[in-house]
Formats: structure tokens, sequence, C-alpha cells
């Protein structure tokens, strides 16, 4: 089970929240990339705590309907792990090696890097190219995640239907669907330092990249589930009725003011937060973008209120701003659930891989 797809072949971008599945298909039309099929599914509480499967026959049977509802002929999937789930280290090797001999090494040496023993581990690397510190060397990129993380999304997409072809790494997947932001940045982001942060459901994943590439990455617990159980609280909802509403509209005049404003300081805060501990970890002291992502990126006004509160401009994800629609997709849904697409996006982007 690898990391990192050798050969591009179509893949689905199968990405397991803790409040959904979301299942994204492209294709190519001419140079553009298409929206061949989507669908977001909800996941009942519980199934997915934080970033751990907790119910994989729940998470199945929503993985089953999405690819029923997309209608997509597709699969193979790719899915994801956290960041969190994932040991990654630069290590440098004789660029004399073959791939296999590579591997065989790897294998002998990868101990020194990742503290649980190897039997427990799901193992890839990908060679980044000759390394700048060492001539005739390359740097090689190992990524290992304990193997429980990896097969509990292997069979909960087999349950679902689907192979996964690929395990990626949520970062990773989110650094290549950045990739397609570029017009919604200041100088298309050519040299600039851009926030991306990702609010969920339960967490807030701050990713910050220069010139394209993630140097930092936080998680923290803080997400649109707050929310929900705020309305659920006050107006005396089930948590999936708090669920719909939120989503849907319906809630009495006061929502607005005492329920949904509140969020949304406190979601702000939340940003403003994750960007101090980066300021306080590096040798930056500000950012020249803040891209939202997540569900919460789609609350009404939010870009308005960060910008605002931090003084940095900011924009929420869309991926798909330049890409074609197939005649099934339809384009308002689409871009409803843009800004939480953004890792689905970047796995379905592995069927490119050449």
């Amino acid at each position: 089970m690898g990391f990192f797809n050798r050969k591009g072949s179509a893949v689905l971008g199968l990405d397991i929240s803790s409040t959904a599945v979301k299942l994204l298909e492209l294709g190519q039309s001419g140079s553009r990339y298409r929206v061949e099929s989507y669908a977001v599914v909800p996941l009942p509480p519980h199934a997915v705590v934080e970033k751990s499967i907790a119910d994989v026959e729940a998470v199945g049977s929503a993985i089953g309907r999405a690819v029923k509802r997309a209608g997509t002929r597709v699969k193979h999937a790719a899915v994801a792990v956290a960041g969190s789930a994932v040991i990654t280290k630069v290590i440098s090797m004789p660029a004399s090696l073959s791939e296999s001999d590579m591997e065989n090494q790897i294998r002998l040496e990868a101990d020194q890097y990742i503290p649980y023993p190897m039997e427990e581990v799901n193992l890839d690397f990908q060679v980044l190219g000759p390394s700048e510190k060492k001539p005739d060397t390359v740097d090689v990129l190992l990524a290992a995640s304990r193997s429980e993380n990896v097969d509990v999304r292997v069979a909960a997409a087999e349950l679902g239907g689907l192979t996964a072809k690929i395990v990626d790494v949520e970062a990773f997947a989110m650094e290549s669907a950045f990739g397609l932001l570029s017009a919604q940045l200041p100088e298309e982001g050519a040299g600039k330092i851009i926030a991306v942060a990702d609010v969920g459901a339960t967490m807030t994943t701050l990713n910050v990249l220069s010139n394209f590439k993630i140097i930092y990455t936080r998680e923290q617990v803080f997400g649109g589930k707050q929310l929900t159980e705020e309305i659920q609280r006050r107006y005396g909802l089930s948590y999936e009725e708090a669920g719909m509403a939120k989503k849907q509209g319906g809630l009495p005049d006061n929502y607005m003011s005492e329920v949904l404003e509140p969020f949304k300081e406190a979601m702000a805060q939340q940003v403003s937060r994750s960007l101090q501990f980066f300021f306080s970890s590096s040798q930056f002291n500000n950012v020249d973008h803040i891209v939202l992502a997540g569900g919460c990126a789609s609350i009404p006004g939010i870009d308005e209120l960060i910008e605002q509160k931090i003084g940095t401009s900011t924009s929420i994800a869309n991926p798909f701003s330049a890409m074609a629609l197939s005649s099934k997709v339809k384009a308002h849904a689409l871009s409803g659930d843009a800004s939480s697409l953004m890792i689905a996006c970047g796995l379905a982007m592995r069927s490119f891989d050449r």
C-alpha cells in the first residue's frame, strides 16, 4: 500500500472527515481539469472521532451511498491519513542506488527514524531530487503511518465498493489542490507566504505555504460542531436537525446575532491564534494572504470578518474555479461545497500523476 502513486490511472478522491464522506472524480477537458462527478454524504455522529474511524461499517455504507449519488463508474480511490498520524522525514541516500536497492536499504534503516515496530507500520518513499548538502546523494522523503490508520480506511473503502489504490497524507493532498488556487492569490502566490486555515467540523488545521510548499502545519480542536451544538441546545433540536438548519436556514430571527456572530468571532480568534503559534515558532511575523478552507469557510461573510480582525487579505478556497464541469455536476451545489473539497480534490488529482 503506497503513499505515492507511481503511474497515473483514474482514482476517485475520497476524503473521510469527521462529519461527511466527500467523493470527487476529475477528468480532463483539453488542457483543463473537469469535475466529472462528486458527492458529499453526511456521517452519523461519532463514526469518525477527530481523525480516526471509529465505526467502519457506518463509514463504508456512507461511501457506498456517495458512489451511487455521484454516479461514477471508477472503482479505485485515493484516501488520506491525517498529518498527525504520519511521520515524514527527509533522508539522503546514494544517488547510484536503483529503486529496489533503495527500498531494501530504507527498510533496513527505517527503524532509526520511526518509533514503532516495523511490522506495525506502512512505509513508502519518494525521491525528491539531488541533495544540496552532499554531492552524489539524493534527498528521499520517507512517509510512515501505523498500519491501523491505513487499514481502517482501506476496509471502509472496500465496504463502500471501492479499492483504495493510493493512501496519501492530508497535508500533501492539500498542497496539490493549493496549486489550483494561484489565480485567487496576490501575485498568483509567487514568492508569497500563504496561510490555509482549514476549519472543519471538529478540527482546525493551519498549513502555511511558501512558494506553494508547506512549511508549517498545526492541528487544533475547534470546528463547526460547536455551532451545531449551540443551535441544538438553544432551539431544542436534535443534532441532525441542527446540522440541517445550519445549512438550510429557517432558524429564529435572533440566530444571526446571538448564535452565528459569536461563532464567527470565535472562528476568527482561532485563526488568529493558529497564526500566532506559527509566528512564535518561525522567523516570520506575518503572512501575505489567508485562504479559508473546510466546511466553515462557507459561512457567509467569514472572510470579511477575518480580514478585518487580522488585517490580512482573506479569500475562500475554490479549487474548481478554472475547471470545466460535466453535465451531471450542478455548479451552484459545487460552489457551496468547494471550500470543503480541497483534500478530496488533491486526492483526485492523483489520477494525473505521471
